[in-house]
C-alpha cells in the first residue's frame, strides 16, 4: 500500500493533474468537502464534459481493461465513464455534493481556472465559464425546490385522477385557449425572440410561432379521431369477442426544452402531451430567459399550475424535476444532459423521448444542381446563426466539385446576408458569452474561405466556410451549433457512406444529386433520424411526418399523430361476449380438443 502511494505520488508530480483535481481542491478549500469524494463525484462529469476531445484515450483505457471491446472511440469511452458511474453506485458515493452555493460558484471557477491552466495536460482547454458548469451539475439540488416540485407533482396526480383531462371536448378547450393566447401575445414572443436571439420577426414567425400554430391546428382538427378506439381483428379461438386498441394518457408528464428555438420545442411537445390528456411541467431553459417569461406568461394566463406548471430556473432546477416520478419526461438538449435524463429516468423505470443532435452530415454529389444547393444548403446552414440541431454540420463533397461548390456558397451568403452580415438587421446572435467563445475556437484562419469575422460587443459571427478540413480538426470533434460550415471530401459515394456510418447516427442527413441510384444507396445504406433529397432541414416543419432521431441522436419521434402517440399508452382489450363460452380451452384436455386447437391455431 505504501508503495502504490508512492508510485501514484510520483506519477502525479510528473504529470501534474487535470480538471477534476482543480475542481475538487476549490471544493475542499471552500466547504471542506474531503478531496477523495469530490473527486469521485466529479470524475464522471468532467470525463463527459470533455466530450470527443478525450474520446481516444478513454477508448484505449476501456480496451485495456476490458470494459468494451467496441471499434467505435465514442462507444468505448462511452462505456468507460458508464463504469465509473456504476462503480461510484456500487460503493454509495453520491452523484451531487451538499452545500455549493450558487453565489460562490463564479469564483470557484476562477480558482480552479488559475489552478489548471497552463500547467496541467487537459484534453480541452476550458475558461472559467465552462468551469461553472461543473460545479453547477454536481450541486446539490436546493430542499426548497425539492419541496415546491414535489408539492407541483402532487397537485397534478390529484388532478388528473380526477378525470377532468379525460373528455375531448376539454382537450380542444384548452388547445383552443392555448391558440388564442399565443396569437395575442405573438408581438411579444417577437420581441422575445429578438432579444434572446436576435431573431427577425420573419424567422420568428416561419421557424417558431407559425410552426406551432400549425401543429394546434393540425391536432384541434385530428384530435376526435386520434382519440376514438381502434377496432382490430379477434382470433377464431376468441370467438365470441370483440377486441380493440384504447388510447389512454400517461398521466403527470415532464417537458425539458432548448433555448434555440425556445417557442416551438417548448410549446409544441406541450401540445401533444395536452391532446392525449396528460398534465405537464413545463422547464423551459434558462438561457432564453425573455422568451421564457413569456412563455410562462401565456400558460399561466391559459391553465391553473395543477394542470400544467412552468418551473424556471438552471442545473439545480433540473436535477430537482429529474429527481421527482414522473410517468414521461420528453426532453429536447444536447447528449451530455440526455444521459443524465435517462440516468434518472431509469430509476423509475420511466419511459423517455430524446430529442438530441449530433454532426448532420450534407453530401452533395457531381450530378447536384450546384447553385441551387448552394442556396439551400447556406439557408439551412445559418438559420439562427447555426443554432439548429438538424443544421447541415459539416459538408461532404465529391472532390471534382468542391471548388464550384464553394464559390457557390460564398456567392450565396453575399446574396442572402449582404457582403456586412455583422450589420444585417435581420442575421441573429449567439445564445451567449461562453457559446461565442467556444464557436471562435472552433475558426481555424487558415482554412477560412469567407466570413471569419465576429463582434463580441453584439455576439455575432459571420456566416463562415472552412475547406481543406480534416476529421482532426477541432471543428469536427463536437457539434458545432454555430455559423461554421467546414468543407470536406470523398473520392467515391461509398467512401462517403462508410465516413457517415462511421461516426454516431446523426440527426439529419442532406444529400443533394439528381442520380435516383446514388439517392436510393445513400437511403438504404446511411442511418439517421431524418433529412432531405435536394434541400435541408424542411422535413421537420410538418405534421404529417414523426420528427426524431436515432442512436446517440436521439429516441422516439412527435409531431402530429407521432406526437399524440409519443404522450400515449395503448392498451390492447379483449371484450370477450356472455352469451356464448368456446369449451375448447379449457380442462379436461382431450384429442377432440386439440385437434380444434390446431384449425384455430396455425
Amino acid at each position: 500500500m505504501l508503495r502504490a502511494s508512492y508510485l501514484a505520488g510520483t506519477a502525479f508530480t510528473k504529470s501534474y493533474v487535470g480538471y477534476v483535481h482543480a475542481v475538487a481542491h476549490s471544493l475542499g478549500g471552500c466547504y471542506g468537502i474531503p478531496h477523495g469524494l469530490a473527486n469521485s463525484v466529479l470524475l464522471p462529469v468532467i470525463l463527459e464534459a470533455y466530450g470527443t476531445a478525450a474520446h481516444k484515450k478513454l477508448a484505449r483505457l476501456a480496451r485495456l481493461t476490458g470494459i468494451s471491446d467496441s471499434d467505435l472511440d465514442a462507444v468505448a469511452a462511452g462505456e468507460f465513464i458508464r463504469h465509473i458511474r456504476n462503480m461510484n453506485l456500487s460503493m454509495n458515493i453520491p452523484e451531487t455534493l451538499d452545500g455549493i452555493r450558487n453565489e460562490d460558484i463564479p469564483k470557484l471557477a476562477r480558482y480552479a481556472d488559475k489552478e489548471a491552466n497552463p500547467l496541467y495536460p487537459v484534453p480541452v482547454l476550458w475558461g472559467p465559464s465552462k468551469l461553472e458548469q461543473m460545479y453547477h451539475l454536481v450541486q446539490e439540488v436546493n430542499e426548497n425546490d425539492r419541496n415546491r416540485n414535489q408539492n407541483i407533482l402532487e397537485k397534478q396526480h390529484k388532478f388528473f385522477q380526477t378525470g377532468q383531462t379525460l373528455p375531448v371536448a376539454y382537450r380542444i378547450e384548452q388547445l383552443q385557449k392555448l391558440k388564442d393566447s399565443i396569437t395575442r401575445h405573438e408581438p411579444d414572443l417577437n420581441l422575445a425572440l429578438k432579444a434572446d436571439l436576435g431573431k427577425s420577426e420573419t424567422e420568428s414567425y416561419m421557424c417558431e410561432i407559425g410552426l406551432t400554430l400549425s401543429e394546434l391546428s393540425w391536432m384541434l382538427k385530428h384530435i376526435k379521431k386520434l382519440t376514438k378506439e381502434t377496432v382490430v381483428p379477434t382470433p377464431l379461438a376468441q370467438f365470441a369477442a370483440k377486441s380493440f386498441r384504447s388510447p389512454s394518457p400517461y398521466g403527470n408528464v415532464l417537458i425539458m426544452s432548448p433555448w434555440n428555438y425556445p417557442v416551438l420545442l417548448t410549446l409544441e411537445p406541450l401540445i401533444d402531451a395536452l391532446a392525449a390528456g396528460n398534465t405537464a411541467v413545463v422547464k423551459p431553459s434558462a438561457y432564453a430567459p425573455s422568451t421564457s417569461r413569456v412563455m410562462q406568461e401565456i400558460i399561466e394566463e391559459c391553465f391553473s399550475d395543477e394542470y400544467v406548471a412552468v418551473v424556471t430556473g438552471g442545473r439545480a432546477e433540473n436535477q430537482a424535476l429529474l429527481n421527482q416520478r414522473f410517468d414521461k419526461i420528453f426532453f429536447t438538449g444536447g447528449k451530455t444532459v440526455g444521459r443524465e435524463v435517462l440516468r434518472h429516468a431509469a430509476e423509475y423505470l420511466t419511459p423517455v423521448t430524446l430529442e438530441l443532435g449530433g454532426k448532420s452530415p450534407c453530401i452533395v454529389d457531381s450530378t447536384a444542381k450546384i447553385p441551387l444547393a448552394a442556396r439551400r444548403i447556406v439557408f439551412g446552414k445559418y438559420l439562427n446563426c447555426g443554432q439548429t440541431c438538424v443544421a447541415p454540420d459539416y459538408i461532404l463533397c465529391d472532390k471534382a466539385i468542391r471548388d464550384q461548390l464553394t464559390d457557390a456558397i460564398k456567392s450565396e451568403i453575399r446574396r442572402q446576408f449582404g457582403k456586412h452580415p455583422l450589420e444585417n438587421p435581420n442575421y441573429g446572435k449567439i445564445i451567449n458569452r461562453k457559446h461565442f467563445q467556444r464557436l471562435q475556437g472552433l475558426i481555424d484562419s487558415s482554412k477560412v474561405v469567407i466570413g471569419g469575422q465576429s463582434d463580441a460587443k453584439i455576439l455575432r459571427i459571420a456566416p463562415t466556410v472552412m475547406k481543406n478540413v480534416t476529421w482532426e480538426d477541432a471543428v469536427m470533434g463536437e457539434e458545432i451549433f454555430g455559423p461554421i460550415l467546414p468543407i470536406l471530401t470523398y473520392e467515391s459515394l461509398d467512401d462517403a457512406i462508410q465516413t457517415v456510418e462511421s461516426h454516431p447516427h446523426p440527426l439529419a442527413l442532406y444529400f443533394f444529386s439528381e442520380d435516383k441510384a446514388a439517392q436510393k444507396k445513400v437511403l438504404d445504406r446511411c442511418h439517421f433520424g431524418g433529412g432531405c433529397i435536394n434541400d435541408t432541414i424542411i422535413h421537420l416543419a410538418t405534421s404529417a411526418m414523426p420528427f426524431g432521431g436515432v442512436g446517440e441522436s436521439g429516441m422516439g419521434g412527435y409531431h402530429g399523430k407521432a406526437g399524440f402517440d409519443e404522450f400515449t399508452h395503448y392498451r390492447s382489450i379483449v371484450d370477450k361476449k356472455t352469451w356464448m363460452d368456446l369449451p375448447v380451452r379449457y380442462q379436461r384436455y382431450n384429442k377432440f380438443k386439440r385437434k380444434m386447437l390446431r384449425m384455430f391455431l396455425k
